[in-house]
């Protein structure tokens, strides 16, 4: 059974003023449009059902409407607010869809005391980068390898509490979550491997699995999964702790598990078993921002006479400066896959990624961003599928973004 939110009201904006609305007292409505040059890698991308790594592939160079966002704040009272993001987006078969729908709780601090609470539906608590309006990452168009598959695969369908503490050693930070909707996570990264793409999954999609994937087991080419689903009825947790002083930086580390039960299913989809850690650390050096994560963890589904329990990994280093309206940034991806009990290598996968970004924002409204990535992965799936074992891509982007 499908848990998303329920989208009651159409929201409506002027693209002409470089502020967001204030349309009523209290509510508050923001957003962008973005139109891009693409030069995509000539492999088929994954979001059509290829084994490619990235957003777009199909080798055509061609102007690209890549997004619509919106998102409305409503400040409710002084200590609650509803916040709801929208995407309208080509390759979206709901053509709009939603990425968050959520209310917040944050009462005033006792002392150096301070507690929240978040219901609904969002994104977790887990990435030091994509903290920009609609998930994106403000340093690069394209989040890391982590985070584009944290955007892709899972969402907090349920409640998140937050407890901060100030010392004069600095602020000291819990986080938990109890989540259900979410028993699907895991079904990519065991068939495609690690991608990297800035479109997160909307609340109501269906993904493609891989063409590939599907002919290795002899079934229907044309197949694809929910992600946001309850189908064993087991709740799943996340839990984390953070540390953050000014001129220092901050540090987090989080725990996260489905508590899927990978013998369950329903008509169309499987649950899967998932968890990992994640780590991270950000800090400031001058102008020059510094963002590091690392992810580890393992997914499990089982059928009759099977079990598949695919291993993976990842870690990124990025570095962005900021010069008056210009943003300079770069990112290394490592990443890799391990199907533990496979007696080949066909689900096993290594790789890495260069990113360069430049940004320039003129005005409040406007930001112009070129973005150049260049990939490098081995997969065993790639050599059924006639691919070969190593591939090289490569993608760039320009994006035309107008803020309102």
């Amino acid at each position: 059974m499908r848990y998303g939110p329920i989208i009651a009201g159409l929201f409506f904006a002027c693209a002409t003023n470089a502020k967001a609305l204030d349309l009523a007292d209290g509510l508050t409505i923001s957003g962008y449009g973005d139109v891009r040059v693409v030069a995509p890698t000539g492999q088929t991308g994954w979001l059509n059902g290829g084994l490619g790594k990235l957003r777009y592939g199909d080798g055509n160079t061609r102007v690209r409407a890549a997004e619509a966002v919106l998102q409305a704040d409503w400040q409710i009272s002084d200590d609650l607010a509803a916040v709801s993001v929208l995407r309208a987006e080509p390759q979206d078969r709901n053509v709009v869809d939603a990425l968050e729908t959520y209310l917040r709780y944050a009462p005033h601090a006792v002392g150096d005391v301070s507690w929240s609470v978040k219901a609904g539906a969002f994104f977790p608590g887990i990435s030091l980068e994509n903290d920009d309006l609609g998930w994106a990452s403000p340093y690069t168009l394209t989040p890391s390898a982590i985070n584009s598959w944290i955007g892709n695969e899972l969402r907090t369908i349920g409640s998140e509490a937050s407890l901060r503490w100030k010392t004069d050693l600095g602020t000291w930070s819990l986080l938990g979550a109890v989540t259900c909707c979410n028993d699907e996570a895991g079904i990519l990264m065991a068939d495609h491997g690690w991608t990297m793409d800035d479109r997160p999954t909307g609340l109501f999609e269906r993904m493609r699995i891989p063409v590939a994937t599907q002919a290795l087991f002899h079934a229907p080419l044309i197949a694809n999964t929910g992600l946001f689903d309850e189908i064993d009825g087991r709740p799943g947790w996340y839990a984390g702790a953070g540390w953050q002083m000014d001129g220092i930086g901050k540090i987090t580390v989080l725990r996260y598990d489905n508590q899927g039960d990978p013998h369950d299913k329903t008509l169309r989809d499987t649950a899967w078993d998932t968890r990992f850690w994640s780590a991270g650390a950000r800090t400031q050096l001058g102008g020059v921002v510094l963002i590091a994560q690392a992810l580890r963890g393992d997914t499990v589904v089982a059928g009759p006479g099977f079990i598949s329990h695919t291993k993976f990994q990842s870690a990124f280093l990025l570095a962005s400066y900021d010069l008056d309206d210009w943003r300079f940034s770069a990112r290394e991806d490592l990443f890799a896959t391990r199907r533990a009990n496979a007696s080949n290598n066909t689900w096993s996968e290594d790789g890495d990624a260069f990113t360069a970004a430049v940004s320039y924002a003129p005005r409040d409204w406007l930001r112009l961003t070129g973005e150049a990535i260049a990939m490098s992965s081995r997969r065993g799936e790639y050599v059924p599928a006639g691919l070969g074992l190593n591939r090289a891509d490569t993608q760039f982007h320009f994006s035309t973004r107008f803020f309102f």
